[in-house]
């Protein structure tokens, strides 16, 4: 099993980090992990056509998960996808949706009424609701659903992702939350959100302390993370959709070795983890790396 960053950002806009959107590799699925804003485009980057995922699974409704949705629709449309997009979320999720399919019925009539393309039953959405608890497979690929903690946004969801042989652990958006952690119980790869302690300072007119305090309180700390990865027994920790999107590196290692002595990766945009070879890739370079 492997996994793909195709964006490792959040809403603010940053040019190395673009909007949340994993794709993961395994058991003979290919499954993306929402599709924030250039998703579409990363896919491409990636090596992957915009018809590639199997389904898209997303965790909750905030727009940094979810913007590119249509994009996507129709980008698999026009490169040959055989059926609608199959989107697993939600019950909020599966509302914006409809009303995006909705907002477009017009010009997507247009599109299959003038293109005359043969796969015009592709250029639509398969929406199913997914709830915590549930189990769901593709392929010989188990997706297990958790209940995460990113309060006033409810529901929102993380997965366990099993292929009999890795077990990936995925924590979407959430403050610490001790659902995921038992779920995520000696897990290859954690594969977790985090905020840079102390890194975002009020700014007038864009910010202010009780902004920052509000943002922080639904998301994990980097000084809190590191102990989330040690008590799940995570195999190896990786960080993604970073707040702020331009910390440094070093800082998030840093604070995440107060608690954690395993490997840890701080993930950049189109990087990929390969949990059955337990190495990185990342613009030509391969690095490997151990259990603890």
């Amino acid at each position: 099993m492997r996994i793909t960053l195709l964006g490792t950002g959040c809403p603010a806009v940053h040019p190395r980090r673009w909007g949340a959107a994993q794709l993961i590799e395994g058991g003979g699925a290919r499954l993306l992990v929402d599709c924030g804003n250039g998703c579409t485009q990363r896919l491409a980057r990636a090596g992957h056509s915009p018809a590639t995922p199997d389904a898209l699974l997303v965790t909750h409704l905030h727009s940094d998960h979810l913007v590119d949705l249509w994009q996507l629709c129709v980008a698999g449309w026009h490169a040959g996808r055989t059926g609608p997009l199959r989107l697993y979320g939600p019950a909020p999720v599966l509302a914006h949706a409809r009303a995006v399919e909705a907002a477009w019925a017009d010009e997507r009539a247009q599109r299959i009424a003038y293109e005359a393309r043969p796969n015009a039953e592709a250029f639509a959405l398969d929406l199913e609701e997914i709830r915590p608890g549930q189990t769901l497979r593709f392929a010989d690929l188990e997706v297990t659903v958790i209940e995460v903690d990113h309060r006033p946004v409810a529901p929102a969801l993380g997965f366990l992702v099993e292929d009999g042989r890795q077990r990936l652990a995925f924590s979407g958006d959430t403050r610490r939350c001790p659902a995921l952690i038992e779920a995520a119980r000696d897990c290859d790869l954690l594969v977790h959100e985090v905020f840079a302690h102390g890194a975002m300072q009020p700014r007038e007119g864009v910010r202010s302390a009780a902004t920052i305090a509000a943002v922080a309180a639904y998301h994990t700390p980097s000084t809190e993370v590191g102990a989330v990865a040690a008590e799940a027994r995570a195999k190896a920790l990786l960080l993604t959709h970073i707040v702020p999107p331009d910390t440094a590196p070093e800082r998030l290692v840093a604070d995440v070795r107060r608690d954690y002595a395993g490997p840890v990766i701080v993930g950049e945009d189109l990087m990929t983890v390969d949990l059955e070879t337990r190495t990185v890739h990342w613009r030509g370079m391969v690095m490997g790396f151990s259990r603890p």
